[in-house]
């Protein structure tokens, strides 16, 4: 199953460092049953999006933890895509949530997804509000939305040390 794991750049350089991604609390997003079932159209191309859109969503809270520790971390969403095999169905949280059992080795993962420069102010703000817009402010919902129209870039995995090594 391809899923789409949440993640910062600093969660990103512990990835080269260690060979292996650890979501958090075995946290990552995918194209469930449940997710298809909520939409009433869409391939499963635009529905693997959705889900990937979910983790960028998620990638903003790491990355609001890390701002409040740390003014000066780089303002970007990450998401990095893998293809593993033992999965949990998780709908009791949110119809895309599938938990991992364990860190995921290197040789699956598919590729990573990331913010451009231009999108970094959008994204500091949207980390700031990402807990309001939850909650249901409007106002924290239209930052989130600003943020939600940069696309991320895509990257192979095998790039992500040339990648980081230019942020």
């Amino acid at each position: 199953m391809r899923i789409y794991v949440p993640a910062t750049v600093a969660g990103l350089r512990r990835l080269l460092d260690t060979e292996a991604l650890q979501p958090l609390s075995g946290t990552a997003f995918a194209l469930t049953p449940r997710l298809r079932e909520s939409y009433a159209a869409g391939d499963d191309e635009e529905l693997e999006y959705v889900a990937m859109s979910e983790a960028a969503r998620a990638s903003l809270r790491l990355l609001a933890a890390e701002l409040a520790d740390d003014p000066d971390a780089s303002p970007r969403r990450a998401v990095v895509s893998a293809d593993v095999e033992d999965v949990t169905l998780r709908p009791d949280l949110d119809d895309a949530v599938v938990r991992v059992a364990g860190p995921i080795p290197m040789a699956r993962l598919a590729a990573v997804h990331l913010d451009l420069v231009e999108a970094a102010d959008a994204v500091r703000a949207a980390a700031a509000v990402v807990d309001a817009a939850d909650l249901g402010d409007p106002d924290a919902e239209f930052v989130l939305g600003d943020v939600e129209d940069h696309e991320l870039a895509w990257y192979g995995v095998q790039e992500l040390p040339f990648v980081l090594e230019l942020l």
